[in-house]
């Protein structure tokens, strides 16, 4: 089975490591044990210590029933049973994907978008129909030109919102239509909502599966809730045909997911509104300051993202994106993501949700590089 290489994980393992100034980051700052303690506000003896009782044998086989509980928090109508948990949000989406499409079926997918969801079912033999986003657009879906791409061997109807990389963020009428065109050809939709909840407003915008029986939603610790080191995502449907498909195909890859990552992650779920507001204070706050600078780059325009950790930044000169993200990165320490890692170009990802020293420094340093265009 032949797979493309996947270009964003490409980049960021060959570049990351060179950053001083990392703003490829997507990952809502990360915390620490410590913090994450602080946050919860345990005594941090007494749960160390609990935890360093614990036997190193297998975690719970379909997650720790904690952390599932806090799972279902984040949804409307997901009980504990609906949920199995992965290994992060890319073993969520592989898993679905791996489960679920045949070599006879047909997905539609979106770009930009984060290339597992478009690259694992086509290496399977799977026919995709791609729908490309417009930035005249927002970024968000035409749902007349998206039924023009759906038929009766329609397997999966492939979102992710909020959007990656853009930070376009589909409304309950965007998601309801497209619900609407699943519904005709009995598809099911799977949403990698990896960013969901990371709003710049306090309106957010509901799961999949609190919408549509067949909705499949995926996500992780990793971007909301700043514990990407623990490797955990989750799968939620209410869909039971694709719960079971999916523990089925589990079994010959997972078995269970890290105790005591699961452990900690519990912690994080049970005092998650502590966690959401450090991280939407930051998130927010460093989008005023990005946005402020593209209002003042006249190189750089961008779509200002409703939702997430990262956007794209559009410029005007002549230069490639793997161009110039080489360039800033090897020459000046400077980490982006060239958007043809996202199929699209004249545009980098920047990720705007680190520490805001770290991206005010950062975005004075692109600044100074951009001078030579001028």
């Amino acid at each position: 089975m032949n797979i493309k290489p996947f270009k964003v994980e490409m980049w960021m393992n060959e570049h990351e490591d060179k950053a001083i100034y990392n703003t490829g980051e997507t990952c809502v700052d990360s915390i620490s044990v410590n913090d994450l303690f602080e946050l919860a506000g345990l005594d941090k003896e007494k749960t160390l210590n609990d935890l360093l009782k614990k036997r190193l044998t297998y975690g719970h086989i379909f997650g720790n029933p904690t952390f599932k509980q806090g799972i279902t928090k984040l949804y409307q109508n997901i009980t504990p049973d609906q949920v199995v948990t992965t290994h992060g949000a890319i073993g969520a989406n592989h898993l679905v994907l791996y489960s679920l499409v045949n070599p006879e079926d047909e997905v539609v997918a979106i770009l930009p978008t984060y290339q597992q969801l478009y690259s694992i079912p086509e290496s399977f033999g799977a026919t995709v129909k791609m729908y490309a986003l417009k930035k005249e657009n927002n970024f968000l879906p035409d749902l007349a030109e998206v039924k023009k791409l759906v038929s009766d061997k329609t397997k999966v109807i492939v979102i992710n919102n909020p959007n990656n990389p853009s930070g376009a963020l589909m409304s309950a009428d965007i998601l309801n239509g497209i619900v609407a065109l699943a519904k005709e050809v009995d598809a099911y939709i799977l949403c990698d909502e990896t960013y969901r909840g990371l709003t710049q407003t306090d309106e957010v915008s509901p799961s999949i599966v609190d919408l549509y029986e067949k909705g499949i939603s995926t996500s992780s610790m990793s971007k909301v809730w700043s514990l990407a080191g623990l490797r955990l995502g989750w799968i939620a449907t209410r869909d039971s045909a694709a719960m079971d498909t999916c523990l089925i195909h589990r079994d010959h890859n997972t078995i269970s997911c890290g105790l005591l990552d699961e452990e900690l992650a519990a912690i994080a779920l049970t005092h998650q509104t502590e966690i959401m507001a450090r991280n939407l204070t930051l998130v927010r706050k460093n989008l005023q300051i990005l946005d402020t600078w593209v209002q003042n780059e006249p190189h750089i325009h961008y779509v200002k993202p409703q939702a997430g950790t990262i956007t794209l930044l559009y410029y005007d000169f002549d230069m490639t994106s793997y161009d110039l993200c080489l360039d800033l990165i090897d020459n000046h320490g400077i980490l982006f993501t060239p958007g043809e890692c996202f199929e699209f170009e004249k545009c980098v990802r920047i990720g705007y949700a680190c520490k805001t020293d770290d991206l005010k420094t950062g975005l004075a340093k692109f600044s100074e590089y951009l001078r030579q265009f001028d």
